[in-house]
Formats: C-alpha cells, sequence, structure tokens
C-alpha cells in the first residue's frame, strides 16, 4: 500500500528518521558514505544529523572507526512504555522463580512488526544455559516465541500480522505456518528445536491478557546429564509461570499489542 502524502513536512526530523531506520535494518555498521547512499543525501546534509544522533545517544562508533551503528537508547525508551513496564514488573520475580526451578534460562518475547524482540530474561543460576541477549530479533515466522504470539491473536490481528511477514518474505510457506500455528493451539505451547542453535529445544507459552498474548514465555531447553528435571516437567512448570503472570496482569492496566 501506498502511504497518503504527509500534511505536515520537518526536513531536519526526516534526515534524522531516516538515518536511524536505515541503520536499525543494517547488518552491519555504516560508513558516511553508506549512510549518504542509503537515505539519498548528501555528506554534507548528513555530517551534523550524524553529530546530533552520536551526542544524544541515538548512534555510535567503535573505536578507531569511522562507521556508524544504532545504540539501544529506542529501545530502552520503550522499555519506559507503561503497559511494558508494568509486564516486566509482573514477570520478573516468577521468570527468576522458573529459573531457579528449571535450572534453565528463560526469557520473555513482545511482537515488534513482523519480528519478535526478546524484552527480558533470567540467566540459569547453575554453570550451563542458553542466554538470548535482551534486545534479540528474530523473524515471527522463524521462532517458537513469534509463533505462540501468532497462535493466540484475534483473527484480524494475527490475519495482519501475517500480510506483514509475507511483505517482508515473500518466500515464506504461509500453509506450513497455518499447521503449525493450529498445533500451537491445540496443546496451548510450542515445542521445536531451535533455528538458530544446535541441540537446544525452545518451549514457549503465551502469557495472555483480555483474550490475546501479549508476549511469549520461552525457555531454551538444554538436555542435560543427570539433570534433576526433564523437558516434560519444564513445559509444565514454564506453562504455571506464563499462567501466573496472566492472571496478575489481568488486575494491572491493559497492555498493548504491536500491530
Amino acid at each position: 500500500m501506498t502511504k497518503a502524502p504527509a500534511k505536515y513536512r520537518a526536513p531536519a526530523l526526516d534526515k534524522g528518521l531516516d538515518i536511524l531506520e536505515l541503520l536499525a535494518a543494517a547488518p552491519a555498521p555504516m560508513s558516511i558514505t553508506e549512510i549518504s547512499e542509503g537515505v539519498g543525501r548528501s555528506r554534507g546534509e548528513i555530517f551534523r544529523m550524524l553529530q546530533v544522533l552520536e551526542e544524544r545517544d541515538y548512534i555510535e562508533r567503535g573505536e578507531s572507526d569511522s562507521s556508524y551503528s544504532i545504540t539501544t537508547r529506542l529501545f530502552r525508551l520503550g522499555m519506559e512504555q507503561p503497559p511494558v513496564k508494568s509486564a516486566l514488573e509482573t514477570a520478573f520475580p516468577i521468570m527468576h522463580r522458573l529459573a531457579d526451578e528449571i535450572d534453565q534460562s528463560c526469557h520473555l518475547v513482545v511482537p515488534s512488526g513482523e519480528q519478535i524482540v526478546v524484552v527480558a530474561r533470567v540467566d540459569p543460576p547453575g554453570e550451563i544455559g542458553l542466554v538470548v541477549r535482551v534486545g534479540h530479533r528474530r523473524p515471527m515466522s522463524q521462532s517458537a516465541s513469534g509463533q505462540v504470539l501468532l497462535a493466540f491473536q484475534s483473527d484480524e490481528i494475527r490475519i495482519r500480522w501475517l500480510q506483514n511477514i509475507a511483505e517482508s518474505d515473500p518466500e515464506f510457506d504461509r500453509k506450513k505456518l497455518l499447521r503449525t500455528i493450529r498445533q500451537i493451539q491445540s496443546h496451548g505451547h510450542a515445542i521445536s528445536p531451535s533455528q538458530v542453535v544446535d541441540g537446544i529445544t525452545d518451549l514457549s507459552a503465551p502469557v495472555m491478557q483480555h483474550g490475546h498474548a501479549v508476549c511469549a514465555l520461552t525457555v531454551p531447553f538444554i538436555e542435560r546429564r543427570r539433570a534433576s528435571i526433564d523437558m516434560d516437567a519444564t513445559l509444565r512448570q514454564l506453562h504455571e509461570a506464563a499462567s501466573e503472570i496472566s492472571e496478575a496482569l489481568q488486575y494491572g492496566s491493559p497492555s498493548r499489542v504491536t500491530t
């Protein structure tokens, strides 16, 4: 769909946002020349903007490096939104208890466009565990957490998200994803081999509020010898933790789902 023409223009703001969006999508730091070409503006036009964005901690350069990358400042600002902050404050004590009980790490995921983003994590109490950094992103269709979020939405929101996924990846297997979603709805959770790390099984359950999943609680399960708790028991504990967070959120302020 083509965007409607803007009613008002703010050229300097447009320029800064173009730079931030370009760097956010870039797989590696970009030089001034690359940024200039990427946003279709001259080096002179963007030089001062880069200086201001760097001073305000929205972008950064490595030591002895003239290339720029985006920082986590925008992510940190988003985390201060009351619905997100409330969910994290509610979830953290329960996540810590879950990690202690299962001796595995766990993390909390929310939707972000056609992707998911990790907004909280708790490390395992023992010496072995897979830790996913806060801010990590993955395509929604390619992660157990994202598939859980898709499964427990209204039909209207799910259709919209699937359209976003198709626009970003026209070759994704829609029929296969829909079959997976139906299985998750039937079982109430997702169990799937990690698409990132061999030997890891991702276990994910929805955190529900007002009839839909506002986030997903996920355990990257590592099979260990002489472990005190197996995958089935871990899954039960995960369900209990997700349900406890869901129940606690029912008494808080309404949360939002990014659409």
